[in-house]
């Protein structure tokens, strides 16, 4: 077989064959694939963080956005609010802020991951939640 013909066998595999790299152990197993969207697109039908979360009620995606917008404050939170007196002990204040720093880095890559769904009702949720975080402990905080 030359190289032409390998090619367009492979593009010629039709969708409902499992693709090769299943021939293995797994060729047996079903595989639920969901489509994955490569553009920003409207809709309450998405799936974000969790699988099958938040489905297609309309209820769980308005929580969805709820909870994307307030992971968003947290991690505004987080980043401008210093939770750790001035006079705590300098090892204890270190691990202390360490592990505020791998939370608020935690809650900002659940924000990126849900993003990264495309939704646009989930992009503006975590904008604006991002926005109203600042404006209460970024900004209203240190004036």
């Amino acid at each position: 077989m030359n190289l032409t013909n390998s090619v367009t066998m492979h593009h010629n595999i039709s969708a409902r064959e499992p693709p090769p790299f299943l021939n293995g152990s797994n060729a047996g197993h079903v595989h639920h694939h969901t489509l994955a969207h490569t553009a920003f697109y409207w809709g309450k039908n998405a799936v974000f963080l969790f699988s099958g979360w938040p489905g297609k009620s309309s209820g769980m995606y308005a929580l969805a956005l709820v909870v994307v917008f307030m992971l968003a404050v947290l991690v505004e939170f987080f980043t401008h609010v210093k939770l750790v007196p001035a006079s705590s002990n300098r090892v204890a204040k270190g691990f202390f802020q360490t592990g505020i720093y791998g939370l608020r880095v935690g809650l900002a890559y659940m924000v990126m991951l849900s993003v990264i769904s495309y939704n646009v009702g989930v992009f503006i949720a975590a904008m604006i939640g991002h926005a109203a975080g600042f404006a209460i402990f970024g900004f209203a905080f240190k004036n």
